[in-house]
């Protein structure tokens, strides 16, 4: 059985309300797990005071870092049935901060609250969501403000018709996290695909071609294939949930649909050119979801961050 035993929840200095922490907090007691708050804050105006020696400059951040040590010890005051440590460091990346930390402390699950992105913005500067979603060596747990209302539903994203063992492999780890999530929060788990729609050049292409008879065909060989994958974790065929469109179309309309509280996704962590200009699926999702986002790693990922 899948679980978390060491969570790290990457805290926003900017809001006084931290989503990521409650639902860690949850989690946490669900399965008697620690917690670690991590802050990193980064001020590229103490690195320009020319006039200052570097123990002048060092001294000035250590003293942002203590005021901020003492809000971040009062925020997670309201834990107190929990083990709860903080770290905080200065670093210009957050990610990659919160990624060292995730490798040094064998951390099992990070968890960090999502905004909305600006779209033009994340063409030039990919967000810091973006990064843990591709780099980080454990489980990402992106939170929205929607709640986890007992027996609510998990929707899981497989890619079903897929001959590759790597995603078949990841398929089953998804399905087997959701599953085994479920029954710590007492929720239903769903199962959704997309399927491609008729290549409209065929059918003008070719008179003969039967765009209804291919489109059914294609249907039918999704909705067998996600069943079997249902099937093998206890799913009945009223479980799964497949239409017609893109994965990052289909995906947000099921979960909005259903009201999921948690969408499970398998993320293969792509990264360099492909990445900028192909993506994955589960960052093409995250802005349209009402709910929470966990992206699941493939065995053997090896993050990119040393």
């Amino acid at each position: 059985m899948m679980e978390y035993k060491n969570i790290l929840v990457m805290v926003d200095p900017t809001k006084q309300q931290q989503p990521s922490l409650a639902r860690a907090a949850y989690l946490a007691r669900s399965y008697g797990a620690k917690i670690s708050a991590f802050l990193c804050i980064y001020d590229l105006s103490y690195e320009m005071t020319s006039m200052l020696s570097q123990d002048e400059r060092n001294a000035m951040q250590q003293g942002v870092m203590d005021q901020h040590s003492e809000w971040l010890k009062d925020l997670t005051s309201e834990y107190d049935d929990l083990d709860i440590t903080s770290h905080i460091a200065w670093h210009k990346r957050p990610f990659e901060a919160a990624i060292k930390y995730v490798q040094q402390k064998n951390i099992d699950l990070l968890v960090k609250s999502t905004h909305k992105h600006d779209k033009i913005k994340s063409v030039i500067f990919t967000p810091t969501d973006w990064h843990l979603l591709r780099k980080s060596p454990c489980d990402v747990l992106l939170v929205k403000e929607h709640e986890w209302p007992t027996n609510g539903n998990i929707l899981t994203a497989v890619n079903a018709v897929s001959e590759d063992s790597d995603h078949i492999n990841l398929n089953n780890k998804v399905m087997q996290h959701a599953t085994d999530l479920a029954k710590v929060i007492s929720a239903k788990v769903k199962v959704v695909n997309g399927y491609p729609g008729t290549p409209v050049n065929i059918a003008i292409e070719i008179p003969e071609f039967n765009a209804q008879q291919y489109s059914d065909s294609v249907k039918r060989h999704h909705v067998d294939a996600c069943v079997a994958i249902a099937q093998q974790y206890g799913l009945s065929d009223d479980d799964c949930f497949i239409e017609e469109g893109l994965a990052e179309d289909v995906i947000p309309a099921i979960s909005k649909a259903l009201d999921a509280e948690l969408v499970v996704i398998g993320t293969i962590g792509r990264t360099g050119l492909s990445a900028a200009f192909i993506g994955n699926t589960a960052e093409h999702v995250i802005d349209r979801l009402h709910c929470d986002l966990l992206a699941v790693k493939p065995d053997g990922f090896t993050s990119p961050v040393d």
